[in-house]
């Protein structure tokens, strides 16, 4: 199956063009601060403001939002909605040194069993897991690829991209795979 999808890789690289001035969004022009420091402030500002805008960092909501490209807009979070991505700082543990580490993440809600809050982020393949009370925002939407119009969540963009991602789920790691290898 590798094969098949290296293969596809390579034809499909000539067809695709690169995208041009990747890294240059607003996004990537502020200056790098750590997520541990940056996204508190940015959470606290919700007790007096309606919306934060925050750029992204990291790769675990591929292949629909990007890293120093896109920028999401925080609310105060709500309750919890299955299939919404949120703002969490929780106790998550490492996939790779299998220790428990306080991290932030933006990641999709999959799951809702009473307090009990399953992360997955679109990039990833295994989920996360935490309580509601660690939600500490939640999204309104997305200004992606440079746009000055914002993606809403509650947009028809949003849910029809939701429900078929979500339900790829057995073949995500495949269609990664070819994302990476082709479009980035």
């Amino acid at each position: 199956m590798k094969k098949l999808a290296l293969l596809i890789c390579r034809i499909l690289r000539k067809f695709v063009p690169k995208p041009k001035g990747r890294g240059t969004t607003p996004a990537s022009t502020h200056r790098a601060m750590r997520n541990d420091v940056f996204l508190p402030l940015a959470v606290s500002y919700l007790d007096t403001k309606e919306s934060v805008k925050i750029p992204l960092k990291g790769f675990s909501m591929r292949p629909f939002l990007e890293s120093d490209r896109d920028i999401a807009v925080l609310v105060k979070p709500h309750a919890p909605v299955l299939y919404e991505p949120v703002l969490v700082e929780a106790d998550i543990v490492n996939p790779f040194t299998h220790q428990t580490e306080k991290r932030w993440i933006l990641h999709r809600i999959i799951e809702i069993n009473g307090e009990n809050i399953t992360l997955l982020g679109d990039g990833n393949l295994s989920p996360e897991h935490c309580k509601a009370a660690d939600i500490r925002a939640s999204i309104k939407g997305f200004y992606r690829k440079g746009r000055s119009e914002m993606d809403l969540i509650s947009g028809r963009k949003w849910k029809v991209y939701s429900f078929f991602w979500v339900r790829l789920r057995p073949i995500r790691r495949y269609l990664l795979f070819i994302h990476r290898n082709i479009f980035v």
